[in-house]
């Protein structure tokens, strides 16, 4: 999922510049997604995008057993 967030913001960078950028991280184990964040962080870093990020702890989400849900949103 990470990629494809990832590529949407690229695509629509080639277009025209963003304005802003957020993401909204769900998860349902914050302490458990701190070791792997730096990942997600990466990825976003090498692609040249750094939106402004928000970590919310959930006690769940709609599909069981999901621990981890991704919103990004970019605005032109």
């Amino acid at each position: 999922m990470t990629e494809d967030v990832v590529f949407c913001w690229k695509a629509r960078d080639q277009r025209r510049r963003l304005s802003r950028r957020r993401l909204n991280v769900y998860t349902t184990d914050v302490d458990l997604l701190f070791p792997h964040y730096g990942v997600v962080a990466s990825r976003l870093g090498a692609a040249g995008v750094a939106p402004t990020t928000t970590m919310l702890g959930v006690t769940r989400l709609a599909i069981p057993g999901q621990m981890v849900e991704l919103e990004g949103t970019a605005v032109a």
